[in-house]
C-alpha cells in the first residue's frame, strides 16, 4: 500500500524529533504538577531544562514490573493519572494485578494507526477476538477501529464452534487478536469444512508471529501485521507491509536503554523498550516496559520514516507472555505460598509460540498427598488465568538459579 494514515509518518526524521523534544517540557511539567507520583519523583528536576534526548535520560525510570506495588500503597492507579477517576471512561485490570486506565477521547490507545497500515479501511468488519472485560485490549481495537470507521464484531475468545459459524454468516474482511487463536480458528474450520476464507488481513498482537506462522497465514490468503503496544502506553510500534521491523508510533518517544538500568545503549545494540507518552490523562514518562529490542538502521521501505524496532528480543526480567497474558514471577511466588508443602516452584513454558504450554513443577520434601495437583493447578489457573499442568519432583531437582519462570520455547 502507498497510502499513509498521515502526514505525520513521512515527514523528515528531524522534524519530528524536534516536535517530540519541544513537548517534553510542557509534558513533564504537566505531570510534576498534577500526577502525585510524578511530583514525588521529578521533585527536583526543572520541567524547562529537558528538551533533549540527554535531558530526558537524566530522569529515573519507572518500570511495569513495579506499578503492581505503588498501586497498593496508592490506590486506585499508583498516583500517576492526571485525570481523576471521574474523568475517565473505564479502569481495567492486567495480570500483576495491574490497574490502567481509559480516557474518553477519540481513539484513546492510538491504535487506528496500526490498524490502517495492517490493510484495514472504512467499512470493512473486524472480528474482534480480543477479552473485552477486565484487560482493555479489546476497548483498543474496539476505539481504533471505530477512528478508521470500520464496525467491529466483539467475539472474544472460546466457543470456536459458534465463532465459525458467526464468520461464516458475517463473513468479516479482518481479524483482530493473537496469532494462536487465528491457527485455532482455521485449523478447526479446515477440519470441519467451513469456509472461513472471506479473513484477508489480519491485524495480531499478544505474543510473537515467528515467521513459519506467518508463513502459513500468508498460504491462507491472510495478510499478517504485527502491532506493539500495552495496556499502560497504547499502540507504542507497528508493522507495515514492507515487513521491515515495527515502525515507533507518531505520539511517543521510544528509548532503548541497558536491561534493568536507565542508560541508553549504543544504536543497534539490544536493549530495554523505554517510552515515554504524551497522553495528558496519563502521562508516562520513561516507562519501562520490561521488553527487549534494537533499533533498526534506517528508514523503512514503505515510506514511513520513524524510528525501527526489530522486533520483541526477549523480556528484561523473568515475565513471559503466554496467549496473550503477561505471566509474572511474583504469581508464581504467590502459589507458593499457599501451598507450604512445597518447597520451590518454577513455570515453565514449553512449545512453540502460537502452541504454548504451561508446566508449573513442584518441589517437595514427601509423597504429595491425594488431590494436590488438582488444587495446585486450580491455583495456577486462578492466579494467571491461564491453564497448566503441575507436576512434582523431589527437593533440589530444581536449579539454584533463582529463577520462577521460564521460556523454553522455539521461536523459529
Amino acid at each position: 500500500m502507498n497510502d499513509y494514515f498521515d502526514t505525520l509518518e513521512t515527514r523528515a526524521p528531524e522534524v519530528r524529533e524536534k516536535a517530540l523534544l519541544a513537548a517534553l517540557p510542557t509534558h513533564v511539567s504537566h505531570a510534576q504538577t498534577r500526577a502525585p507520583y510524578f511530583a514525588q519523583v521529578l521533585a527536583e528536576v526543572d520541567a524547562k531544562d529537558i528538551g533533549s534526548r540527554d535531558a530526558l535520560a537524566s530522569l529515573p525510570v519507572t518500570r511495569k514490573s513495579d506499578l503492581s506495588a505503588y498501586q497498593v500503597r496508592h490506590p486506585p492507579l499508583g498516583g500517576m493519572n492526571v485525570t481523576p477517576l471521574g474523568g475517565l471512561a473505564h479502569v481495567y485490570q492486567s495480570p500483576g494485578p495491574i490497574y490502567e486506565p481509559d480516557g474518553r477521547g477519540s481513539d484513546w490507545w492510538r491504535f487506528a494507526r496500526a490498524m490502517f497500515a495492517a490493510g484495514l479501511r472504512p467499512g470493512d468488519l473486524v472480528y474482534n477476538t480480543y477479552s473485552y472485560h477486565f484487560t482493555p485490549a479489546g476497548m483498543m481495537i474496539e476505539t481504533g477501529a471505530a477512528r478508521l470507521g470500520c464496525c467491529v464484531f466483539p467475539a472474544g475468545v472460546g466457543q470456536t464452534e459458534m465463532q465459525l459459524d458467526a464468520i461464516r454468516h458475517l463473513r468479516p474482511v479482518a481479524y483482530a487478536g493473537t496469532p494462536s487463536f487465528l491457527k485455532i480458528l482455521i485449523e478447526k474450520s479446515e477440519a470441519a469444512r467451513a469456509d472461513i476464507g472471506c479473513i484477508r488481513r489480519a491485524t495480531l498482537s499478544g505474543e510473537a508471529l515467528p515467521p513459519s506462522l506467518r508463513d502459513w497465514f500468508k498460504a491462507r490468503g491472510i495478510t499478517a501485521r504485527q502491532l506493539y503496544g500495552t495496556a499502560d502506553l497504547g499502540l507504542i510500534a507497528f508493522e507495515s507491509d514492507a515487513q521491515a521491523g515495527l515502525i515507533v508510533d507518531e505520539n511517543v518517544l521510544v528509548e532503548l536503554v541497558e536491561p534493568g538500568g536507565t542508560k541508553p545503549v549504543p544504536l543497534g545494540e539490544i536493549g530495554e523498550v523505554v517510552v515515554t507518552n504524551f497522553n495528558p490523562d496519563y502521562p508516562l514518562i520513561r516507562f519501562a516496559t520490561g521488553d527487549l529490542s534494537a533499533v533498526e538502521a534506517g528508514i523503512s521501505p514503505c515510506g514511513r520514516t520513524n524510528m525501527r524496532l526489530r522486533g520483541w528480543l526477549g523480556r528484561a526480567d523473568q515475565t513471559v507472555k503466554v496467549r496473550g497474558m503477561f505471566v509474572h514471577p511474583g504469581q508464581i511466588g504467590e502459589i507458593g505460598k499457599r501451598y507450604p508443602e512445597l518447597v520451590r516452584l518454577r513455570l515453565r513454558v514449553e512449545g512453540r509460540v502460537g502452541d504454548d504450554r504451561m508446566r508449573l513443577i513442584c518441589e517437595t520434601n514427601a509423597t504429595p498427598p491425594e488431590g494436590l495437583a488438582a488444587r495446585v493447578q486450580e491455583t495456577l489457573r486462578e492466579v494467571t488465568r491461564l491453564r497448566g499442568e503441575v507436576d512434582f519432583v523431589a527437593a533440589g531437582a530444581l536449579p539454584t538459579d533463582g529463577r520462577l519462570v521460564e521460556d523454553a520455547r522455539a521461536y523459529d
